[in-house]
């Protein structure tokens, strides 16, 4: 089997985390962030996490959260992973890492090479990094606008260890994204729906089987 990683994000119902799990994603995430059409409550999620404990590691999707947040977050869904996907600095990641004495990811909008820059000081903070695309201006959503950055600019740079590839991936598109990019882990969410926050069980099949070459 393929050293590649798959995390699938944005899981809401049972059978939609069933097909991830089926498929043998590495990672499932549950995103409580109400803006988000993703969005599920911390009862929601505490629900799908204990159906995928043991299965596949548990992420919980945070946006700029504060202490409480986080402490409500950690009790609800026992995540395996906290993944912050806002404007959280170095010295923040590093903090709740720090508190909740779980594996923290965080995610750095890409749009350019000057945003590569962010990813040794976060980098030094976390324990895992998602490059995904950077979010336009004005964008509603940090992140899950199916929109992807140029893969190129990663060429010949030595990722983190453990770093994800996020934005506008599909099933149509993986095997490219992992080629140009050099990435051994990519993360999915609007490319394997058939609308905003509706997951479609066959393109999640699809996606997994594409990043490991088994298409």
């Amino acid at each position: 089997m393929s050293a590649v990683r798959v995390k699938i994000c944005g899981l809401s119902t049972e059978a939609t985390l069933a097909a991830a799990l089926d498929a043998g994603a590495d990672w499932i995430g549950l995103v409580h962030f109400p803006r988000s059409p993703r969005h599920v409550s911390l009862e929601r999620a505490r629900a799908l996490s204990q159906a995928a404990k043991g299965r596949a590691e548990r992420v919980v999707l945070l946006v700029d959260p504060d202490d409480a947040l986080v402490a409500a977050a950690l009790e609800a869904v026992d995540p395996d992973l906290i993944q912050l996907h806002g404007r959280e600095s170095p010295e923040r990641v590093a903090a709740i890492r720090a508190r909740t004495g779980r594996p923290v990811m965080k995610a750095v909008g890409v749009a350019g090479a000057e945003d590569l820059r962010l990813l040794a000081p976060y980098a030094a903070a976390s324990d895992r990094l998602l490059l995904d695309a950077k979010a336009p201006p004005g964008a509603a959503l940090p992140g899950g606008n199916g929109i992807a950055f140029d893969w190129d600019l990663l060429t010949g740079l030595r990722l983190p260890a453990g770093t994800l590839l996020s934005g506008g991936l599909t099933p149509e598109n993986v095997a490219e994204a992992l080629r140009r990019s050099g990435a051994g882990a990519v993360d999915v969410s609007s490319g394997v729906e058939t609308a905003p926050g509706h997951k479609d069980p066959d393109r999640i099949r699809a996606f997994v089987a594409a990043a490991r070459g088994r298409a």
